[in-house]
């Protein structure tokens, strides 16, 4: 006697489920604060990531460190000069900050890829270019925050040694002077190395790849240029080193701060531009950052599309 299959009935659903709550969704129906409040927001909150601020106590230990790295040996330098009763500082003000490339290399390597690379890298552009920003808006607010980070890491120690020239009662007149030349020299500083290192960063999603290009780019022309310049002043060709100097950012901003500013030039020799060779440095720094802020701005065109 053949047995027939057995099947069982599924279980019915118990009486509750599949049922749409009423969460009670109400039209936003604040003030809407547009464009530039979400510019002025990506700024402040990219200035404020720079330093670490608003992340982990690892992200500050290095950009702290840097800071302190500059500021402390104006410290050090206005001791002296009070100490000693000197009647000025021992070093400009601009060319004080010329003296600070090496660790402002090190900061922009950094900062720049964490500001800039990691957003292509997580994919979290998209989310900046729905509404209401706009992919000008975002490229302004980045260059504008990293500009800014650079010009406090800089600045501070100027103000420090205005600020310790004044307790010294050092010339009032010239340190003035010499104080407001050192921060328009922080200005143009600021805007072209910002410029070249958001520009690198922004090439790659790979931070690794990004500090290891703004470090290149930054360094690597300025001790080339430098090597090549002693050689110029070796072989007594002193128009050749003026014009060398337009071959990095580093030289380019010596030239700057020799022949507009009143410092002390740093080339092989003392030497300083010419005024074509001054006028010719103008163009190119200008250059510079406008090329690299328009190569920025091209590079998001289709970023996280």
């Amino acid at each position: 006697m053949s047995s027939e299959p057995t099947t069982t009935a599924p279980a019915p659903a118990q009486r509750g489920q599949d049922v749409i709550h009423n969460i009670g969704y109400r039209r936003y129906e604040g003030q809407r604060l547009g464009r530039s409040y979400a510019r002025r927001s990506l700024f402040i909150q990219s200035l404020r990531g720079a330093f670490g601020l608003g992340r982990s106590a690892k992200s500050k230990v290095l950009p702290m460190i840097l800071l302190a790295a500059t500021s402390l040996p104006a410290a050090i330098v206005v001791a002296v000069s009070v100490a000693t009763n000197a009647d000025e500082l021992p070093v400009g003000y601009p060319e004080y900050v010329l003296l600070l490339q090496p660790v402002i290399g090190i900061f922009l390597a950094a900062v720049a890829p964490q500001m800039v690379s990691l957003d292509l890298r997580f994919k979290t552009t998209p989310l900046y270019f729905s509404r209401p920003i706009e992919r000008s808006d975002y490229v302004a607010a980045k260059y504008a925050a990293l500009s800014a980070a650079v010009f406090v890491v800089i600045a501070a120690p100027v103000v420090i040694m205005y600020a310790g020239a004044m307790l010294a009662k050092l010339d009032f007149g010239d340190e003035t002077k010499g104080f407001f030349q050192g921060l328009v020299f922080c200005v143009v500083f600021a805007l072209l190395h910002a410029a070249l290192a958001a520009y690198l960063a922004a090439l790659t999603p790979r931070r690794g790849f990004g500090i290891a290009a703004v470090i290149v780019v930054l360094t690597v022309p300025y001790f080339l240029m430098s090597a090549l310049q002693a050689i110029a002043d070796e072989q007594d060709s002193l128009s050749a080193v003026g014009w060398l100097a337009l071959g990095s950012p580093g030289t380019l901003m010596d030239g700057l701060q020799s022949k507009f500013l009143g410092g002390a030039s740093g080339f092989p020799g003392g030497h300083g531009l010419s005024n074509a060779q001054g006028a010719l440095s103008l163009l190119v720094i200008a250059a510079l950052i406008a090329g690299s802020y328009a190569l920025l701005s091209r590079r998001y065109r289709k970023a996280g599309l």
